[in-house]
């Protein structure tokens, strides 16, 4: 017995707009240029697409940190503040590193030519990741030594913190 498949209009409207929708698409871009807008101290939106920095890891949403004398005060939430001033108004350019987090693409990011990664890392507002960052690492000393961000008082590194409370680290 011999069956000829014949797909319905619906399968075939389908199977076009799927066609189409790769034909439009085309490859995702190595880099991508914009105005950017801040999630939080290590992740950004650039034309609709979102970006970790890398070789950085900055406070965790739920994370809080102390200032000298004791109180305490949502680093989390001045991590991302950090980041806003440094990408306030710039072009940002974000360039693919090949490394994923989570769902998100890793990429070394710029504000008219200047490097986030070093400037958050310089500002003291995030970490260099122990894994990745040890570019950053001398802009971290800087930082811890002349009390900038998150060295002015105390707190728990990030991945530590992670560690502490069940939070799943994110995959670089």
């Amino acid at each position: 017995m011999n069956r000829v498949f014949r797909p319905t209009s619906a399968l075939m409207k389908a199977l076009v707009v799927s066609l189409m929708s790769l034909a439009f698409s085309g490859p995702v871009a190595a880099e991508t240029t914009g105005l950017a807008e801040v999630i939080d101290g290590e992740t950004l939106r650039v034309a609709g697409l979102e970006f970790v920095l890398k070789g950085i890891d900055a406070p965790e949403a739920a994370q809080t940190c102390q200032r000298p004398g004791g109180k305490t005060y949502d680093c989390h939430r001045i991590a991302a503040t950090g980041l806003m001033d440094l990408v306030a108004g710039a072009k940002v350019t974000c360039r693919r590193t090949g490394a994923m987090r989570g769902a998100r693409p890793v990429a070394a990011c710029d504000a008219n030519g200047y490097d986030l990664s070093e400037g958050m890392t310089y500002t003291g507002w995030a970490l260099a990741d122990p894994k990745t960052g040890g570019e950053y690492k001398r802009f971290e000393k800087t930082a811890r030594r002349k009390g900038h961000g998150l060295w002015k008082g105390k707190f728990q590194k990030p991945w530590i913190w992670r560690r502490e409370h069940g939070v799943a680290a994110p995959v670089n």
